[in-house]
């Protein structure tokens, strides 16, 4: 993030932080994966909203794809989920205290995240893209040298634009959140944001008075989604069995084909999960 956001983002995940401490672990109803009790174990979830279409808030309540599948799964598995907007910074660091049971906020998996979190098998291929105006004249990742660029902090968009321009470049602007990086490329403070691509897509469609411009590029290589628990988690192994069930019985892409209007890879994405 830059200097400017520091202390709003401290206050926000403080706030956050007593948010998480005041809801704990999974909240024991009854019964969990295969009980036959009507009531089921809630397991407390993490999410940082202005990631739409994964997730993001629609009146007051947190919605988008990221929300059906785990909602679908968490059916499968045996589970009822709790689904808190805590930020992102929040989310990891709640994953990290066990004070939440899952994280699922359009997260790709990576070896380095692997060292700290468990994860689902792969739910969702995606790549990078560069989202900009016309006037800046971005015709390929290379182009972003020179520019002022925008990234959500933590995020694989930020290590590809640094693959690019240089870890700790000046020229590059780290934001707490997918909304506030927009918001800067529409006022000018950035020429371009570095982002996953079902996100750049979506913002450009839904807000066409912006005439921002995408494009992906070679050096982007596909990433994959999981979603995320604490390391040594004892829900991994049924949330990996309820969504290949879902891969299986076209649950997945009914909810994909809800939200991108297209149809899934379902091979390429079964053959990730292996």
């Amino acid at each position: 993030m830059t200097y400017s956001f520091k202390k709003a983002a401290f206050a926000f995940a403080a706030s956050c932080s007593l948010l998480l401490a005041a809801c704990g672990g999974g909240e024991e109803k009854s019964g969990g994966a295969g009980s036959d009790s009507e009531e089921k174990k809630v397991l407390n979830v993490g999410t940082e909203a202005t990631f739409a279409p994964f997730e993001f808030m629609d009146k007051g309540e947190v919605s988008g794809f990221d929300v059906d599948l785990l909602n679908a799964a968490a059916e499968e598995a045996g589970y009822e989920v709790n689904i808190q907007n805590t930020g992102w910074d929040a989310m990891l660091a709640g994953l990290q205290s066990g004070q939440l049971d899952i994280g699922m906020s359009g997260i790709t998996i990576t070896d380095e995240r692997k060292e700290t979190y468990d994860f689902s098998v792969p739910y969702f291929e995606s790549v990078t893209m560069i989202a900009f105006k016309e006037e800046a004249g971005i015709k390929s990742a290379e182009d972003l040298k020179g520019k002022k660029v925008g990234v959500q902090n933590g995020t694989t968009g930020q290590f590809a634009a640094e693959s690019i321009m240089g870890q700790n470049n000046s020229a590059i602007s780290k934001y707490e959140t997918a909304a506030l990086m927009f918001q800067a490329l529409q006022s000018g403070d950035v020429e371009a944001v570095v982002t996953d691509i079902a996100v750049a897509v979506e913002y450009a469609k839904s807000n066409p008075e912006a005439n921002v411009e995408t494009i992906t590029d070679e050096q982007f290589v596909p990433e994959y989604y999981g979603i995320a628990f604490p390391k040594g988690s004892e829900y991994k192994a049924d949330f990996d069995k309820a969504l290949n069930t879902l891969f299986e019985n076209g649950k997945y892409e009914e909810i994909y084909e809800k939200w991108f209007e297209e149809t899934p890879d379902m091979e390429t994405l079964k053959q990730a999960a292996q």
